[in-house]
């Protein structure tokens, strides 16, 4: 595990909206929150949003208000909203301004397509459902797709809908919460059942 307190982390910023996918980025933010970062949601506004699993949730700050310098993470999870209007475009437009200050993005689902449409995985490899639903927004990033779980290419992560383990997996990687022998063996914990990962953890004191 990072070695660092978590009175120094900067907190790890999760968009909520209504309608988005509510189990995509649990495992993240268990996870991240059990490390010692402080988790705050971000909506369009500071006004409730409603998930897609009817879960009511008071953002903590609004959209407009976040500034990468104070966030160790931007996590954009999906839902119907990035493809049936423009409303989720300034999360986007955030994202980019996160990984232009050197802050890093996840995005998983719906968000990889909000990516997309703003040009940030044309020059970067990256994954999400299936590549002709990244090649609808008509980005330019087709030859950059990956067919894996998960990818992170530098600062960005993205997954597809069905991965939010190995999207968990990338972001506490990526954030050194886990390394090593202990962050696969959790991968294969929450992933496959495998019960010779719950006594690498044990050992490691990761649970």
């Amino acid at each position: 595990m990072n070695g660092s307190t978590g009175s120094t982390r900067k907190p790890v910023h999760l968009a909520v909206h209504d309608a988005m996918a509510d189990w995509e980025t649990g495992h993240a933010t268990a996870y991240l929150a059990r490390a010692g970062y402080e988790i705050r949601t971000v909506g369009p506004s500071t006004a409730p949003v409603r998930s897609i699993g009817g879960l009511r949730i008071q953002p903590d700050v609004a959209l407009a208000d976040v500034r990468p310098e104070d966030s160790s993470l931007l996590i954009l999870p999906g839902g119907d909203l990035w493809d049936t209007s423009d409303d989720l475009a300034p999360f986007a437009r955030t994202a980019r301004a996160f990984l232009d200050a050197g802050v890093p993005v996840a995005a998983i689902c719906g968000a990889t397509a909000g990516l997309a449409r703003e040009g940030l995985l044309d020059d970067r490899a990256h994954t999400s459902a299936v590549s002709f639903y990244l090649a609808a927004t008509g980005y330019a990033g087709g030859e950059r797709y990956v067919e894996a779980d998960a990818v992170t290419d530098g600062l960005l992560i993205t997954a597809g809908p069905t991965e939010p383990v190995a999207f968990a997996r990338e972001i506490l990687g990526l954030l050194g919460v886990y390394e090593g022998e202990v962050l696969d063996a959790w991968y294969r914990l929450f992933h496959d059942s495998d019960p010779e990962a719950y006594a690498v953890l044990e050992k490691a004191g990761a649970q």
